[in-house]
């Protein structure tokens, strides 16, 4: 709101939220028949009623809706503005004026009691403006701001253009372009100021590109363009940095964040106060505060005039905070990463032939690393099958060959990994063998049957989904009255598959 003491909140739960800023508490909300894109405060400051607009994102519905939110919460107004639904809404409070964007480009100037253009601005007819710019570009609002002054208003647009209007005369005022062909005649020719490394600018123009392309990227890194308290300077995210033009002289006054060279930053606010730590300055200073966001990235990034943090000299780790939850994106690449790093697979080469095995990293982590750091340090090679047991399974891992022998790549016992949807419900399935709970090493075997008898006291770790045959060939040899073959069956090596081949059967998931 216009005295900073009320937040509105709207979103596809179909409610508005009002907060205490001061209290940092919610104190209202009211439930929709719709559901809202935009809202605004439209009540002057210092006025006894607090009023909300909002506006519908259905299609065909152009109506705002006007809400009381002193405690009542009742409808108290609505408007037919626009032919289809509204992108973005601003309130300006020196002219008591709306200012409203469509999914068709489409602006409108209107007064928020009655609804019609008011009586403070200075056209008659809208084809004395300029708020059919969009609209004859073909292009449409990502975000609209007001001037503090409430006197000049900005969009950012779809082509990727930045318009700076008079709120009075709605008639644009300046215009930046700030799309992939400008860039790169920026960068081919620009000023030192602006001009980036070769390698930062291409990472930045794959991200400017995606943003294009991902609807995904453009309704999350929303990019807008602020004014600072003066009304004569605008901030904005862009490619090369954060921005700052002087809007008097129509001159790039400062980059900020070119020296971060992965980050493309998106929205802005700005913050132009004095600071509460009066320890390290007095009251006459003034530390403007640049806050923004960044494409693809769960943090919050702040400019100012004080140095960062040294790292060497600040027990809170210097300037980077890292206390955010990695994006997905970063999650499966981290995912994937591991799966690498322990094998999603094996071949075990037997002297009978090769036994092609899906593995799970990520139900039974530690078992899997353990065993794919024997095989890739060669562990097994030359190691018998010590035990074969018709309609049960074939055992191996033990270096001693009885039964007695074998130890985890930790020099110790390890725990079970037991998970709910790994059973031994089926022949061919890859388990731990094991001498009581908790007492893993390096032995392991493979079931020709069911045997769910073994769940919860052995860890399941992988199947077989191919070569079969050898396992049952196994299965059905010699053996003497200790169950081991009286002909010797070895592993020959294993083979650890950073990647399961495309189309084996052995990439389904575990529980199928």
């Amino acid at each position: 709101s216009a005295d900073g003491n009320w937040l509105a909140t709207v979103g596809n739960d179909q409610t508005a939220k009002v907060f205490d800023v001061l209290n940092f508490d919610m104190i209202n909300m009211t439930k929709l028949d719709f559901t809202p894109s935009a809202c605004c405060w439209v009540h002057r400051q210092g006025t006894a009623s607090t009023k909300l607009a909002i506006a519908s994102a259905e299609e065909k519905d152009g109506k705002i809706r006007i809400f009381h939110t002193g405690g009542r919460n009742d409808l108290c107004g609505e408007h037919k503005i626009h032919a289809t639904n509204v992108l973005c809404m601003r309130y300006s409070q020196a002219l008591h004026t709306v200012v409203s964007t469509d999914a068709k480009g489409l602006i409108e100037v209107w007064d928020p009691e009655s609804g019609s253009v008011p009586s403070t601005l200075s056209f008659k007819f809208k084809s004395d403006t300029s708020l059919y710019e969009l609209a004859k570009a073909k292009s449409t609002a990502s975000s609209l701001e007001m001037s503090p002054d409430g006197l000049k208003f900005s969009i950012v647009a779809s082509d990727r253009k930045i318009r700076v209007f008079d709120a009075r005369s709605c008639k644009m005022k300046r215009a930046f372009d700030e799309s992939i062909e400008v860039c790169h005649e920026i960068q081919r020719s620009g000023s030192e100021n602006v001009r980036l490394e070769d390698i930062d600018f291409g990472r930045r123009l794959a991200t400017e590109k995606d943003i294009g392309t991902s609807k995904v990227l453009r309704s999350t890194a929303i990019c807008n363009a602020v004014f600072d308290e003066s009304g004569h300077f605008l901030i904005f995210g862009s490619l090369f940095g954060i921005k700052v033009i002087n809007l008097e002289t129509n001159r790039l006054v400062r980059v900020l964040g070119k020296v971060e060279s992965s980050e493309r930053f998106a929205n802005i606010a700005l913050y132009q106060g004095r600071p509460k730590d009066e320890t390290n300055y007095s009251d006459s200073t003034i530390d403007p505060t640049i806050v923004a966001t960044s494409v693809r990235k769960n943090r919050f990034y702040l400019f100012s005039n004080r140095e960062p943090r040294d790292a060497d000299e600040d027990d809170a780790g210097g300037r980077d905070i890292f206390n955010e939850k990695p994006p997905k994106e970063s999650q499966m690449a981290a995912l994937k990463a591991r799966r690498k790093a322990l094998g999603a697979g094996v071949v075990i080469h037997t002297t009978m032939g090769d036994i092609h095995a899906e593995l799970y990293p990520d139900e039974c982590p530690k078992t899997v690393e353990n065993f794919c750091t024997h095989s890739r340090n060669q562990f097994y090679n030359g190691i018998i099958f010590h035990r074969v047991i018709k309609n049960f399974m074939i055992q191996t891992g033990d270096p001693l060959g009885d039964g007695t022998g074998g130890t985890s790549i930790w020099g110790k016992e390890f725990e079970d990994e037991f998970h709910p949807k790994l059973r031994h419900d089926r022949p061919f399935t890859l388990s731990m063998a094991n001498a009581g709970p908790n007492t893993n090493g390096s032995q392991f075997f493979i079931t020709t049957v069911s045997t769910p008898w073994l769940d919860g006291k052995h860890t399941v770790f992988g199947r077989v989904y191919k070569g079969m045959d050898v396992v049952q060939a196994i299965e059905k040899t010699r053996i003497d009255s200790g169950d081991k073959p009286e002909e010797e069956i070895s592993i020959v090596s294993i083979d650890v598959l950073e990647e399961l081949p495309q189309g084996s059967s052995g990439s389904t998931t575990a529980n199928k």
